[in-house]
């Protein structure tokens, strides 16, 4: 939540995010820290990081005698998560960004569950750009991606609420004079025991902050949660509602300037020159500013700056991108694909069970580019300045964003300050600082804040999108149909050798294999490997899920062809090789019974099943569909999931039904073109979004389990699509290797 928010909330209206907050910088890798700061307990706690690099505060700070930090006086400055003032105020300091997906809601429970205080009661902000204090581990960054928010919270999160509530009970008992153990803390309160004396939480702050902290504090029994795994409300839908939420399109500054942005059409090429004149002659119109690759119109309005961006003739060069297609793409994978990948994993003697197989099966999948279409069009504002630099976005990746500053404008990091918003939408969009770097090279040329912001045209057109997948797939079967063989060839672009080239290990892509090298079938021997091969200078990036989404869809469709060759029931086929997966197992079965499963369909209609194991959860979908005179109609889609402990039922069930939504607009009709250089679609008009009376009715049955939590933003759209895709084939008897299906259907 901004700050523009929590001042809605407390009957004060701000036009854009004041950050009030400094941030410290002491705290050490894996160290706990108490400091007294005006009158509160600060109490933080900082994550192993893959590295130590990255910013420290980028706050304007004191830094007093001994090095450490000093806040304003009368303002608090959280090391971490938690903040308790004078008054009893707990402010929550959330490590992931807020797109959607609830995690403003889903971690505060996680430290209010130990806190010992009702989440209706405390507030929540975002945390600052520091790597340091907010990196996780898991992705090595501090990100919001690859559906880690809870695995990554899940304990961190809890032990500072609990550590919180030692300290508290600690000062309460020294007060008392009486054992910790005979208190207990509760609705914001610590109470003794035997005489019911209590003191509420902002009384104790002064005397908490001046204790040792305690180490290793025991966290609470699952089975005395009382918040984890209940179904609570949403701690952002009111501002949401009301309209007082505070997103990077919202940002209104004094002596703000509007910036619209005409990019070159063709990948790689750059600005030759512009006739501007007409341009200048519309109302409203203030400036023309030239950028390598493009030119931003700067107007008194969005509207003004949009006319005149429409007056502009421009002259492009080119260069060699003007010769790029959709079907060169094609053509440069499927050649690629005759190259021996580099190995993700082989078991066994994939060559010997080929040659003593019964049946060999042979397949090659194909994956379009997909733009991320988010709701709220990418803008970002800045003000760059010969002493500094502000960025007003809603970012998954503030670090980065300071990067970019820095990058840009040549100021040190502790010059460039994110004010980071909540995000109408990221799927992977904002893990990218393209259109940041291109607003700071925008501003650099004004001395006033600007907003750029893109049109929904040069959205799609200039996104970075879901690589072209070209998959070759083989398996080999013995006299009963069971899979002796397997070999399974990626080729697409490397979205991690970009983005985090580390992570990339003799040539594998861990993004572009995962599933597929970790299937949870009994598969005796197997050869997956992968090819990378770049589409020129068509720009590549996550897409909700990217890898599993991509080898879910082809894994789980070529099962279902395996299990057609055998003659046996998709799902028969599937529990007979999830022997040694109990978890894939038991939600295959929880979701073919609760589809019915084995009933009788009407003509023209279909049920198509999935299973997947990604982002440490266990998912099987089944959908069912009806097939008229080629257009598709998804009628139900059933969905059990195994994602370990739930914190909140209701975000899970939510982020599911979204991902089912997304999965069969891009199953069914998405998709990005290239013809001259140039994406063919340019709004929501030539790339289709499923719509509210499309929408199926959507089951989603939560397994219970004792397990650590799994990931639940991405799995929906990664196990829905195969299910899709098998549905229409036992509807029509029709198997389609190429996404989007929907027009396949159409012209067959």
């Amino acid at each position: 939540m901004s700050q523009g928010l929590l001042d809605a909330q407390n009957g004060k209206k701000h036009e854009y995010e004041t950050p009030p907050f400094t941030r410290r910088a002491f705290l050490k890798f894996g160290a706990s820290v108490v400091a007294l700061s005006g009158g509160g307990l600060l109490v933080g706690f900082s994550m192993q990081a893959r590295s130590q690099g990255g910013n420290d505060d980028l706050r304007k700070t004191v830094i007093g005698g001994d090095g450490v930090e000093t806040p304003q006086e009368g303002v608090f400055s959280p090391n971490a998560f938690v903040q308790i003032d004078k008054a009893g105020k707990v402010t929550l300091i959330i490590p992931k960004v807020e797109m959607g997906q609830g995690v403003y809601t889903s971690i505060p429970m996680l430290i209010a569950e130990e806190l010992e205080v009702p989440l209706d009661s405390v507030t929540v902000d975002h945390a600052p750009p520091n790597e340091k204090l907010f990196t996780d581990p898991l992705l090595g960054g501090q990100l919001t991606g690859g559906s880690t928010s809870i695995r990554y919270a899940w304990e961190p999160m809890r032990r500072a609420g609990a550590t919180t509530r030692a300290l508290l009970v600690n000062a309460a008992a020294q007060q008392w004079q009486v054992e910790p153990s005979t208190c207990h803390a509760e609705n914001g309160q610590v109470v003794h025991t035997d005489t019911k004396r209590s003191i509420a939480y902002g009384q104790l702050v002064d005397a908490a902050a001046k204790l040792p902290v305690p180490q290793n504090v025991p966290l609470k029994d699952p089975k005395n949660f009382k918040l984890i795994g209940t179904t609570a409300k949403r701690l952002d839908s009111p501002e949401k509602v009301d309209g007082t939420a505070m997103f990077g399109l919202d940002v209104r500054l004094p002596d703000m300037v509007y910036a619209a942005i005409v990019n070159c059409p063709v990948f790689g090429g750059t600005l030759a020159s512009v006739d501007d004149s007409a341009a200048r002659t519309i109302a409203g119109v203030r400036q023309i500013v030239k950028i390598d690759n493009g030119v931003a119109v700067i107007g008194d309005h969005t509207w003004a700056a949009k006319r005149g961006a429409a007056a502009l003739k421009i002259v492009w060069n080119e260069g060699a991108g003007a010769a790029v297609s959709t079907q060169t793409i094609v053509d440069d994978l499927a050649n690629a694909s005759l190259r021996d990948g580099a190995v993700a994993r082989k078991d066994g003697d994939v060559d010997a069970a080929f040659s003593h197989a019964k049946t060999r099966m042979d397949a090659v999948y194909q994956q379009p580019f997909l733009a991320h279409a988010t709701m709220e069009p990418i803008n970002c504002t800045v003000h760059v300045r010969a002493d500094g630099c502000d960025i007003w976005v809603g970012t998954q990746v503030p670090t980065r964003a300071v990067d970019a500053g820095v990058k840009v404008t040549g100021l040190p990091a502790d010059k460039i300050v994110v004010h980071n918003h909540l995000l109408g939408g990221g799927f992977g969009r904002r893990l990218e600082v393209d259109a940041i770097t291109q607003a700071l090279k925008v501003g650099k040329q004004l001395n006033v804040p600007v907003k750029v912001t893109w049109t929904r045209e040069e959205d799609i057109q200039h996104d970075m999108y879901r690589p072209y997948y070209y998959d070759k797939i083989s398996a080999g079967l013995d006299a009963n149909g069971r899979p002796v063989a397997w070999q399974h060839r990626i080729v697409g672009s490397s979205i991690i050798a970009r983005f985090a080239p580390a992570f990339v290990k003799n040539g594998v892509d861990p993004d572009a294999v995962e599933v597929s090298a970790s299937l949870p079938y009994e598969l005796p021997n197997q050869l997956i490997d992968y090819v990378r091969q770049e589409p020129h200078d068509i720009p590549t990036a996550f897409w909700r899920g990217v890898g599993p989404t991509r080898g879910t869809f082809v894994v789980e469709s070529f099962i279902d062809e395996l299990a057609a060759q055998a003659k046996v029931d998709p799902v028969k086929y599937r529990q007979d090789l999830l022997g040694k997966s109990p978890r894939a197992l038991n939600v295959l079965n929880v979701a073919a019974q609760a589809a019915g499963w084995g009933r009788a369909v009407g003509k023209g209609q279909g049920r198509g099943v999935s299973v997947m194991h990604a982002f440490g959860s266990f998912f099987s979908m089944v959908a069912d569909v009806t097939v008229e005179q080629g257009e598709v109609r998804v009628n139900r889609v059933v969905c059990a999931v195994d994602c370990g402990m739930v914190v909140n039922p209701n975000t899970v069930e939510a982020q599911i039904q979204g991902g089912v939504i997304f999965a069969i607009t891009a199953a069914l009709y998405s998709e990005i073109t290239i013809e001259r250089g140039r994406v063919q679609q340019n709004n929501f008009t030539d790339y289709r979004i499923l719509r509210i009376n499309e929408t199926p009715e959507i089951d989603v049955h939560i397994v219970k389990s004792g397990e650590a939590p799994g990931g639940i933003g991405e799995p929906g759209t990664a196990a829905a699509m195969p299910a899709l895709a098998n549905a229409i084939y036992a509807a029509t008897g029709k198997r389609l290797r190429r996404l989007p299906v929907g027009s396949q259907l159409q012209t067959a």
